[in-house]
């Protein structure tokens, strides 16, 4: 900005500090009064002629100006880097909880000296970088714990951007206000707090006593973390000084743990034992890892222990708490269900028709294919979808709930992991949408150590509940399924499976694999996502693996490769 109107001030009274906001000059203006970040540019940064003395202020609308950005994040970063939480809140469109979370940085999260870096604007998009100092002395704890009096402290930096948007009902441009702002890992609800950790550190060891080190594991972050959550003050560990994300207080089963970001002081770690195979989560990563948002689970079937999990996005544990429509590998559970009520049996003719209209809704089958004087086999292998749909007016809604709760234990909300998860869901639904719960879309929702459990299942012939951690480390009951299959359906069921895994479309994936396997492949599509969601579940002997690669297309192609490295690897 210019000084156009005014006597330039002598030059012995500046005194400018320079920085970069998006690309330009910034000078920080320090003198007797607050300072503040002046943007240098030129022209073109006018916002335009102000309003004559008779005529009304007319409210600005539309997109924030270039000039309206810079005015918002400037007085925000500025106000907030001299501490002055009020200030900086009132440059945001919800001072109140903005100043609140401000507030805390200093006195719940401890930060000092904290200095803020702007980037490089993208629309009303404005990053920034932070360096601050998180100094805290355990001897001043509430707890009133002993303390050798010296203050702990150790830098702190990470990057963050706020977005500038246009208020309604006076066109001011301020900054959005969300707690991401502040730090990109907080979400509404979440505090920066530093203290004695809430729970003690925990050394989390495979089945075989090795030390399970995220950075070996990159995808046991969140599984470490949920460990130290549930077992943390049982493990026979002691807390250090830390800073963390405390997470909004959940009712949820799949709720986020709180996360450490900074370690103070390390406190001693108690010693946790999983099920987890070495060999086989090792192999996990390495599958995950070249492929986008991919999950996968395996299970040993007599027993219900986990023995991998891992994910392509380390941030969510999507194995474990996805949420997403299975696809056609729901037909395994569907099929158990029409083999016991009689609709269904291996070889007897079943039809397969392009379409089948039920509850106003027209189904088909990928590609409009069908398949003419063909057996129930033929149709799961081929993964008809009118097969199943066909059978939608001779079971009552709730006829799929309680086959997933009462054989496969599912979507009850008891199962005990040792981590959070969730435990599927089947809900009761009715015409179109009941018809669509039977091959896995509709309401249904699964993840992969779902899907997983339901191929050990079948394998096994009682359900087992899957666990991460014995249940004798704290003697947790498991969930059980109130019955099981008969023989003949259980037969019927695994039949069916080992046909589509060699002469289906599960054959590619579980070609070699030898006779005792059975596979189904799945494909769920979602609104907006170009390429469906792949799923694929088996079991092979004594292991049983699900996965799913979102928007990756075909099961068969995508997820199939995944679990077949996992069966041939635990093989």
């Amino acid at each position: 900005m210019g000084t156009r109107g005014k006597r330039p001030e002598p030059a012995a009274r500046r005194n400018f500090n320079a920085l970069v906001i998006g690309g330009a000059a910034v000078v920080a203006v320090v003198g007797a009064g607050v300072g503040a970040y002046v943007l240098m540019e030129g022209s073109g940064s006018r916002d335009g002629s102000s309003a004559s003395a008779d005529e009304k202020p007319r409210i600005r609308t539309g997109p924030p100006s270039a000039k309206e950005i810079r005015t918002a994040a400037d007085g925000f970063l500025t106000a907030w880097q001299q501490g002055d939480a009020a200030k900086a809140a009132a440059y945001t469109d919800d001072a109140a909880a903005a100043e609140k979370a401000l507030t805390g940085l200093t006195k719940d999260a401890h930060l000092t000296g904290v200095k803020l870096t702007p980037g490089q604007r993208t629309g009303t998009k404005v990053p920034f970088h932070v360096t601050s100092t998180v100094a805290y002395d355990p001897s001043a704890s509430d707890k009133g714990k002993a303390g050798t009096g010296e203050k702990l402290s150790k830098p702190l930096a990470y990057d963050s951007s706020l977005t500038a948007v246009r208020r309604k009902r006076d066109g001011k441009v301020l900054v959005g206000w969300q707690p991401s702002v502040l730090h990109p890992e907080l979400h509404d609800g979440d505090r920066l707090v530093t203290g004695e950790a809430g729970d003690p550190p925990v050394k989390a060891v495979d089945r075989d006593g090795g030390e399970l080190d995220v950075k070996k594991y990159p995808s046991l972050a969140t599984v470490v973390d949920g460990l130290r959550e549930k077992f943390g003050k049982t493990a026979g560990g002691t807390a250090g000084v830390e800073l963390r994300i405390v997470r909004k207080a959940s009712s949820k089963k799949n709720a986020q743990p709180d996360k450490t970001l900074l370690a103070l002081s390390e406190g001693t770690p108690g010693k946790v034992t999983t099920t987890l195979s070495p060999t086989l989560q090792a192999a996990a990563e390495k599958q995950v890892a070249s492929r986008k948002r991919a999950s996968v689970v395996v299970i040993r079937p007599s027993t219900g222990e986990i023995l991998a999990v891992a994910n392509s996005s380390p941030g969510f544990n999507t194995a474990f708490q996805g949420s997403l429509a299975p696809g056609s590998t729901m037909k395994v559970i569907t099929s158990s269900l029409l083999l016991e009520k009689g609709l269904a049996g291996v070889d007897k003719e079943h039809p397969c028709p392009k379409y089948f209209t039920y509850g106003h809704w027209k189904f088909q089958n990928d590609d409009k294919f069908q398949i003419k004087n063909g057996t129930f086999k033929a149709s799961f292998a081929r993964s008809c979808n009118t097969a199943f749909i066909s059978q939608a007016p001779k079971l009552d809604n709730d006829s799929l709930t309680k086959q997933a709760q009462q054989v496969f234990g599912l979507g009850m909300n008891n199962w005990a992991v040792g981590v959070s998860s969730f435990d599927g869901s089947v809900p009761v639904q009715s015409d179109a949408q009941m018809a669509a719960s039977l091959i896995g879309q509709g309401g249904v929702r699964m993840n992969p150590l779902n899907m997983a459990s339901v191929a050990a299942t079948v394998k096994n012939g009682t359900f087992h509940q899957p666990y991460l951690v014995s249940p004798d480390v704290d003697h947790r009951t498991l969930a059980k399924a109130s019955r099981s299959l008969s023989a003949k359906t259980l037969a019927d069921l695994r039949e069916l499976m080992h046909y589509t895994a060699v002469a289906g479309t599960a054959v590619e994936p579980m070609s070699g694999l030898g006779s005792d396997m059975g596979a189904k492949t799945g494909s769920a599509e979602v609104d907006g996502q170009k390429q469906p969601n792949g799923w694929f579940t088996a079991y092979r002997g004594d292991l049983a693996s699900a996965a799913v690669v979102q928007a990756g297309g075909h099961g068969g192609d995508s997820a199939g490769p995944v679990v077949r490295q996992m069966l041939l690897t635990g093989g």
